[in-house]
Parts: structure tokens; sequence; C-alpha cells
């Protein structure tokens, strides 16, 4: 049997941008993906902090050291700019697996910049 864990989290994410008209998904700078161990395109859970609003999408790069957290296409409806965020990425493990598993947390200070 196949468990589903907590894999990486990152936590006190911005909005710093929304575009409606874009193919959906979340962008995420690239440094904070690659220290929470996100893959482009890889599925995350968004949830909004100040809304309660929670999405499933995909993650793509942003430039790396930018800091934007930008929410393109019916995601961009789900928040507003300044909003915190919580992103998350899950994994299967079965029971042998699961004793190793370590969640990465990356917690994010102002301007989406590294604690």
């Amino acid at each position: 049997m196949l468990r589903v864990f907590s894999r990486s989290k990152i936590m006190k994410a911005a909005v710093t941008g929304k575009d409606l008209y874009y193919a959906g998904s979340i962008g995420i700078d690239k440094r904070i993906m690659a220290l929470a161990d996100i893959l482009p395109g890889e599925q995350v859970h968004v949830l909004n902090v100040y809304n309660g609003e929670r999405i499933v999408t995909y993650a793509i790069e942003e430039k790396s050291g930018s800091g934007k957290i930008v929410l393109y296409g019916p995601a961009a409806r789900t928040g507003e700019i300044g909003d915190e965020l919580v992103i998350l990425t899950y994994c299967y493990a079965d029971d042998v697996e699961s004793k190793g598993i370590k969640q990465t947390k990356v917690i994010l200070a102002k301007g989406n910049k590294l604690r």
C-alpha cells in the first residue's frame, strides 16, 4: 500500500503578481523552487492564508533571485497581490520508504527573501 506524505513546504510566500490571461499555474522564484526541491511542471498545492482558497496546479520557474510568486490563469482568481501563501508538494511512499521521508521547509521573509 502506498500512502501520501508531505514532501516540501514553502511558508510565508507573498503573491507578487497575477496574470489571468495565461495558461494557469504558479510561478515561483527558481532559487526558492530549488531550495524546496520543486521541479518545473511538478504538481503543487497552493493554500491562501488570507482567504482560505486551496488549489492544485503546477510550478513554473521565475527568474532566480527575483522573489516572484505569480498566480497565472484561473489561479489568479484565488488571491491578491500581497496575500500570504503556503505551497506544498506531496509524494507517495510505502511503509518502508516512509520512515526516511523528511519534509523540506522553506520559510520566507518579507519580499520573499530567504530567512
